[in-house]
């Protein structure tokens, strides 16, 4: 995580100067500005700590397994750094191995365990960090893994459903693909040599026939040409979408895409409900919340709309009022989480508002997949279809050509 050297005027008007961690400036300056400072100077002095060690990501289900036995064992009594310990022999997985064994030598160090986890971002977000660190001021640790191993199962569910829907689809497109270019490279070349053979030179060709053998040429000849563009095609969105105006264009295509745009925004929507909800269970302040809601939705054009929310929360205002304002928000989820604030039960409603969206999700899926066979059959029969005619064409030619020449024998 990034250190910066920061200095701020105290109440008294006095200089002060120290350092911190945080992911970006913009956070730092709002932990400072929450406690009225405002930083005069900042300047990050390393781009993350030398002494943190990055073992990459972990799989969420590894990790739910994780919290389910954590919070188990330390329920039992057992020492969190005995805890850490064993989990960390049994484990399957190498790189959860070598990060609990790292974050079990800071806890026996002296380090909470939130701090210790905190040293690896790749593998515990700030979701993960903000539950961890809530049950440690409540004394309730155990109770924040439960609530933290439920939510990932629950996050594992959605993903899941996603992948098994688009599953089926994916497969028939590559399939289609292969044969498409399997038709392309071998039997193209082989059929348009036999119209040579035939007689017939490239300008009498029909118009379709001459652009399905001028694509296998060019796929044939230059392989590496297209090679080299859709490594460059690839290379160029990535590059773009790590730019945060870059992520920003392609999150608003995402959420205006016909029929995928609107999956997507349930997806967000299950997730911004289920993560506060959770969060506000544990005991995490509303906007501590808000800005760890903003960095796990998944998508940056509602990440904004949250860090808004969040500072028109900090002045005063209702939830609801500016999550309407931002109209990414449905009505019913603004009425309910005002339901839920006047109530004094915001994070059951968003509990139930989660439940609805993930079963939306389910019901999305499951008419999209329906829908998706027929169109990617027919597409598919299109394009053969293309193929065939396309090929055919010229042999209609010679057969007319032939049987004017008998009759006029």
């Amino acid at each position: 995580m990034p250190i910066f050297s920061y200095t701020f005027r105290d109440a008294n008007g006095g200089v002060q100067k120290g350092t911190a961690d945080a992911e970006s400036e913009e956070i730092l300056r709002s932990r400072f500005e929450e406690q009225g400072l405002t930083i005069t100077e900042l300047t990050m002095i390393r781009a993350k700590s030398p002494r943190s060690k990055q073992y990459g990501k972990v799989k969420l289900t590894d990790l739910s397994v994780f919290c389910r036995q954590l919070s188990t064992m330390v329920d039992a009594g057992v020492s969190l750094v005995r805890c850490l310990d064993i989990l960390g022999s049994q484990t399957q997985n190498s790189k959860l191995k070598k990060i609990l064994a790292d974050v079990g030598e800071r806890v026996e160090g002296g380090e909470s365990l939130s701090r210790a986890m905190q040293r690896h971002p790749r593998a515990f977000n700030n979701l993960f960090i903000g539950l961890i660190k809530a049950g440690e001021v409540g004394g309730v640790l155990e109770e924040s893994l439960q609530r933290l191993s439920g939510f990932l199962e629950k996050d594992v569910e959605l993903r899941r459903k996603v992948k098994s829907a688009m599953t089926y689809p994916a497969l028939v497109a590559i399939m289609a693909g292969g044969i498409v270019t399997f038709i392309v490279v071998w039997f193209i070349p082989q059929w348009a040599a036999i119209l040579t053979d035939l007689g017939l030179k490239p300008e009498d060709l029909p118009l379709a026939t001459k652009f399905l053998i001028d694509i296998a040429n060019v796929v044939t000849k230059s392989w590496w040409a297209v090679v080299i563009g859709i490594v460059l095609l690839i290379v160029s969105y990535r590059l773009f979408v790590s730019t945060r105006f870059g992520r920003r264009v392609a999150d608003r295509v995402r959420l205006k895409l016909p029929v995928f745009g609107k999956l997507h925004h349930k997806v967000c929507m299950a997730r911004f409900s289920r993560t506060m909800g959770t969060l506000l269970t544990s005991g995490v302040p509303i906007l501590q919340a808000m800005e760890t809601v903003a960095g796990t939705v998944g998508n940056t054009i509602m990440s904004d709309a949250l860090m808004e929310a969040r500072a028109r929360i900090r002045e005063g205002d209702r939830i609801g009022d500016p999550l309407e304002a931002s109209r990414l928000f449905p009505p019913m989820v603004v009425h309910m989480i005002g339901v839920g604030e006047e109530s004094g039960s915001l994070d059951f409603m968003l509990q139930k508002i989660a439940d609805f969206y993930e079963a939306e999700v389910e019901a999305a899926l499951a008419s999209l997949t329906s829908a998706i066979e027929p169109i990617m059959i027919v597409s598919l029969g299109f394009i053969v279809g293309f193929i065939v005619i396309s090929c055919f064409l010229p042999l209609v030619d010679v057969i007319s050509k032939l049987s004017s020449g008998g009759g006029d024998e």
